[in-house]
């Protein structure tokens, strides 16, 4: 129990220190940096035996650290934070344009999964960890499925996250150099607590329903999908109203999730992690300037600035997209449309995607 209020203490000081520099879902980075020292340091929470463990296989070689209904109910509460970012006056900010932001967005996931293909050639890597470490979109989403997926979560988180941290970066650089606009900190006022009460009824009913149902249609991480579909379905059809997710309820949410990531690492998989990073940051790269360049089109195809089409296509970032847009007096409405459509893109299609391009691999 020591152990447990250790990391708990540390990951909410991390939190914390990381939310004053506005790093998106702080918590799940703060977990998953925290857990991970403590882990190698000898200090973490003992890791749990797999129920799926069997006689025959005594030996788990990567048991899951938090147990799996206090998982499914993180994932949930993630699941329908991002279904309920699919507001119909948000998506609506897209007009006429929404078929070649659609297309665009299909290109997108077409280059990260092509970019995870190739990482996945990596000796250290296999098919489908590289597929889903460079899915351009929705990193706290995929770092909760990676493991139902078969993947490696912890190579995911660390990838991914370097995949944000260098798309927070350039943007405004870019911005500034290349279109001559300045960025400023965007901060959202937290959801009121009428709000966030039917934000509870919410959660209730897509996790009451979505994760069951998800399980017996064999939804692959049902925790996640299942009450995401529900809630985007709510969304767009105005049921969910004005229900908003708590800040401390998502907040935890990350901590749980980045925890799970977190525990499993070892020395030796830190070792391996770093060897596999130079190839990642090149492809990275690689798939951002993919990406600028299908803006580019996006700008020819709709009319749109070029500027308002570099942020509507960037791999990622939502929130400094978000700032920058707003402080250039761009077109936040569609900037923000576009960027919401490829989350949700990459998080219901992008890891089917990334499967069959394993199973390709592997064949």
């Amino acid at each position: 129990m020591r152990r447990w209020i250790l990391l708990a203490v540390l990951t909410a000081a991390a939190t914390y220190l990381l939310e004053l520099l506005d790093v998106d879902a702080a918590a799940l980075f703060a977990a998953l940096v925290v857990a991970g020292m403590l882990a190698i340091a000898g200090f973490a929470p003992p890791l749990r035996r797999s129920r799926d463990t069997t006689d025959d296989d005594p030996e788990d070689t990567d048991p899951p650290a938090i147990p799996r209904p206090i998982m499914h109910t993180a994932q949930g509460v993630l699941g329908v934070f991002i279904g309920t970012m699919a507001e119909p006056e948000t998506l609506s900010g897209l007009g006429s344009s929404w078929f070649p932001v659609l297309v665009i967005g299909l290109g997108t996931l077409a280059l990260s999964v092509a970019g995870g293909a190739m990482l996945g050639l990596h000796r250290l890597v296999d098919p489908l960890t590289g597929s889903l470490a460079l899915v351009a979109g929705g990193a706290s989403g995929l770092v909760a499925l990676t493991r139902e997926f078969g993947g490696d979560e912890r190579m995911v988180a660390v990838i991914q996250y370097l995949r944000v941290a260098l798309v927070t970066i350039t943007i405004p650089l870019v911005a500034s150099l290349v279109f001559d606009a300045q960025s400023t900190a965007v901060h959202e006022a937290p959801p009121s607590a009428t709000d966030q009460g039917w934000g509870l009824v919410l959660l209730a009913v897509c996790l009451g329903i979505g994760i069951p149902v998800g399980r017996l249609v064999r939804l692959p991480a049902a925790g996640l999908l299942g009450p995401m579909a529900l809630a985007t379905v709510a969304e767009l059809t105005g049921l969910a109203g004005d229900a908003a997710v708590s800040t401390i309820l998502l907040t935890v949410a990350y901590a749980i999730i980045g925890w799970q990531a977190g525990l499993g690492f070892t020395m030796d998989r830190l070792r391996a992690i770093g060897r596999v990073l130079p190839a990642a940051l090149v492809l990275i790269l690689a798939i951002g300037v993919g990406c600028a360049l299908l803006g580019v089109l996006l700008s020819v195809w709709t009319g749109e600035s070029m500027f308002d089409c570099y942020l509507a296509t960037t791999p990622g970032g939502i929130y400094a997209v978000l700032a920058a847009a707003t402080a250039a007096g761009g077109n936040v409405a569609f900037v923000v449309a576009a960027q919401i459509l490829r989350v949700l893109l990459m998080l219901f299609v992008a890891p089917f995607a990334a499967r069959a391009a394993a199973r390709r691999l592997a064949s």
